[in-house]
């Protein structure tokens, strides 16, 4: 476990729902990744890298609402800045697979609470 925060801590982690608009291959990356464009709605259209080819094809994830942490800092991935990170968990063969919600089509940019 690591180690305790307090509610304000957590409270500063903007977590929203988006839908993933456009997936593109990153032959760049250094690990397997894809380039994912995503809509939050009023928040914008923002861009991250994911290492989720083990899991997921390109056409399975267009559409496909998504759980990403909207204001970390702005990282640069070889060629391409990252806006949001999207949210996952390793499973037992240590593979990606997406934290999403159990019900469909939420409005994007909604915010985890």
């Amino acid at each position: 476990m690591k180690t305790t925060i307090n509610f304000e801590d957590f409270s500063k982690v903007d977590i929203r729902i988006g839908t993933i608009i456009e997936v593109s291959d990153f032959p760049k990356a250094r690990k397997p990744a894809y380039q994912l464009t995503i809509n939050f709605g009023a928040l914008g259209i923002k861009k991250s890298s994911a290492q989720i080819t083990d899991l997921y094809s390109k056409k399975e994830l267009l559409n496909k609402q998504v759980l990403a942490i909207v204001n970390f800092k702005k990282k640069q991935i070889a060629n391409f800045l990252s806006e949001c990170l999207v949210l996952g968990i390793a499973n037992n063969n240590n593979k990606i697979v997406l934290l999403q919600a159990s019900k469909t089509n939420i409005k994007n940019g909604e915010q985890v609470s």
